[in-house]
């Protein structure tokens, strides 16, 4: 990753750096950095920042383990703020909580999206047979495939059949099954996302 850009001088040292889930683009804490705390950051691919009350660099993570594995760092147009998005291990906030914002609840909306992908993920490496995700998983490829067929073609009929909470319910079957496909062929929501930005992308 190359080095942003900052104006230092503007912000006596220090720029606010706004921490943003990778997956599901919830807003995860603010912190500090100075031109050190950044460039570790870059070297390690963790979020480091300056701690104003410990007057040293701090790496989030460094006693609870719950470090913040960053996987893009963008700069601001006025180059005086920092927008770090990372993959979290573990909670964010010190209270056990997903984020510092708020009550820490997991995100709403599209974002969720990531969030179900986590779980599915942790639930399929837990192995646990009673949970129909991990059985499901463990029929492979085919089985899996299978399933998001057939919840197309109901997800399809709801459709047609004009009820809005018929259609929702399979549409959200769909999704799932379609979240857990792509980790039984080792591909994200990232993956198909990325495609659809391609596509979507000005020809030059």
């Amino acid at each position: 990753m190359k080095l942003p850009k900052i104006d230092w001088k503007k912000t006596n040292g220090l720029v606010p750096a706004i921490v943003q889930d990778a997956a599901t683009l919830q807003v995860l804490m603010l912190g500090y950095m100075n031109a050190e705390a950044l460039k570790k950051t870059l070297r390690t691919k963790k979020v480091t920042f300056f701690s104003r009350t410990k007057d040293r660099l701090w790496t989030k993570g460094e006693s609870s383990g719950h470090f913040l594995k960053v996987v893009s760092v963008e700069v601001d147009c006025d180059n005086d703020t920092l927008l770090v998005q990372a993959n979290p291990v573990g909670p964010t906030c010190h209270r056990g909580t997903v984020s510092c914002f708020g009550d820490g609840a997991l995100v709403g909306g599209v974002g969720f999206l990531g969030h179900l992908e986590q779980f599915l993920d942790e639930r399929i490496k837990g192995g646990d047979t009673s949970s129909y995700t991990v059985r499901l998983a463990k029929e492979g490829v085919g089985r899996v495939a299978q399933k998001v067929g057939e919840e197309g073609l109901e997800t399809a009929l709801a459709a047609v059949a004009g009820k809005q909470k018929d259609f929702a319910g399979e549409a959200a079957d769909l999704l799932y099954h379609l979240i857990v496909l792509l980790r039984v062929k080792k591909l994200r929501l990232a993956d198909a996302i990325a495609v659809l930005e391609k596509r979507h992308a000005p020809k030059k």
